[in-house]
């Protein structure tokens, strides 16, 4: 489609990345890494140590019948410490490896394109940078079949990846809440989940650089010699036959 919401061909897309079958585990797991490592902690209670006060004992050890006591801040004291609360400074954060991050941005991809969920653009490109301008861009693109809510879902409705970022048309979509504009190249599988509709702006260009990338990977790998190990040789343990030892001997003397 063009960005007026009118047919303007078809294209070839990789079914490395949009004929995937669905893999709900891998995609749990990255997801909920992502989650974790853009966790901000903000909950955070005070040791004994942090509370203010409490350097003086409250009353003498012995003699006076009372349980014996050496701070008011003590955590058993109301107003005291915080035993085993919440900590700001505990990390979160989880490792995902590239490789699986990279599949399961694919299987999401391929499952939203069974669901008729993802847009491919030829381009998009804003004269000035007006919300007016972009909002018409959108409206046009809500009367394709299917993408009707890309103009009334209020949160999240989509997410534009381009292949290169406009200066207009990103300042043109900053005044949008429900949608977000993004390089191609920094989708990651939770951006994928949250929002609706996927609109690809510059189809092409994105998708002959992967196609490209697959031939080269493919090439290398036929012409990458095998490796060949030298056999080992076994040593003869035989050892000399004692007859000839014997015989020089006897000629010596």
């Amino acid at each position: 489609y063009n960005q007026k919401g009118k047919e303007a061909g078809t294209i070839a897309l990789p079914e490395a990345i949009f004929g995937l079958p669905w893999n709900a585990d891998l995609v749990y797991q990255v997801v909920n890494s992502l989650r974790s490592s853009a966790r901000d902690p903000i909950a955070n209670t005070k040791t004994r140590g942090e509370v203010r006060g409490g350097g003086r004992k409250p009353w003498q050890q012995k003699g006076l019948g009372k349980a014996r006591h050496g701070s008011i801040r003590s955590p058993i004291w109301v107003g005291g410490g915080v035993t085993h609360g919440p900590r700001k400074d505990k990390n979160y954060d989880r490792k995902v490896n590239k490789q699986a991050k990279l599949k399961a941005l694919n299987v999401i991809l391929s499952e939203k394109f069974r669901d008729n969920e993802i847009l491919f653009l030829q381009g998009l490109t804003l004269e000035n940078p007006k919300t007016k301008e972009a909002k018409a861009v959108v409206l046009d693109l809500a009367k394709i079949k299917g993408f009707e809510k890309l103009a009334t879902k209020p949160k999240n409705a989509a997410v534009i990846a381009m292949n290169e970022k406009g200066t207009n048309a990103v300042k043109g979509f900053n005044n949008f809440g429900n949608i977000s504009i993004e390089e191609y190249r920094n989708v990651n599988p939770l951006m994928a989940l949250n929002c609706k509709y996927l609109i690809i702006a510059g189809a092409e260009k994105i998708f002959a650089g992967v196609k490209a990338e697959a031939k080269v990977e493919a090439k290398v790998k036929a012409e990458k010699p095998v490796e060949t190990r030298p056999k080992a040789i076994k040593k003869s343990t035989a050892t000399k036959p004692v007859a000839a030892k014997k015989e020089k001997a006897v000629a010596k003397k």
